[in-house]
């Protein structure tokens, strides 16, 4: 049986227990069995990696960025299909570490895919990616006809 995230208010020998302290107890337990299970930056959970990335947007263009640490840019692949970018990468093993007892390794290594859909249409000749100090950057330029649906709204003041 699990065991319950409320605090206990009399102990086993029925003597109160001051109710902040073992609270407190409990709170520290329930965050303990969080992060033992906690992933590192780089993994789904399942086995697979899974990179930090964020998708910004500007009148003019859509900027995708992903975290990929350890990774060389002939290991990257993006393709674009309609809306959908994807990105396939693979972070190799360092060849010096096969030779080292390895007491903790947190490190991922492996492939990975991800993708993420875009709202609107791109002109799919101007995208631009770079890699620089572990941070993938895909520029992806809006269509003229997507630059010219976009327009900002100002909001007068009722009167």
């Amino acid at each position: 049986m699990a065991n319950s995230l409320l605090p206990r208010l009399w102990s086993a020998g029925g003597k109160s227990e001051d109710l902040f302290s073992n609270l407190h107890r409990e709170i520290d337990r329930v965050f303990d069995d969080f992060t033992q299970g906690a992933q590192l930056p780089w993994s789904a959970g399942n086995g697979k990696m899974l990179p930090r990335m964020e998708l910004s947007e500007t009148e003019k263009e859509f900027r995708l960025t992903a975290e990929l640490p350890g990774v060389q840019e002939n290991d990257i692949d993006i393709s674009l299909t309609a809306d959908l970018l994807t990105i396939k990468a693979e972070k190799k093993s360092e060849s010096e570490r096969k030779e080292q007892d390895v007491h903790v390794s947190e490190r991922s290594y492996g492939l990975f895919e991800r993708s993420t859909r875009l709202p609107s249409a791109v002109d799919e000749d101007k995208i631009d990616a770079t890699l620089k100090n572990g941070v993938l950057t895909v520029v992806l330029p809006k269509t003229a006809e997507e630059q010219a649906k976009s327009r900002k709204i100002t909001v007068k003041p009722h009167h």
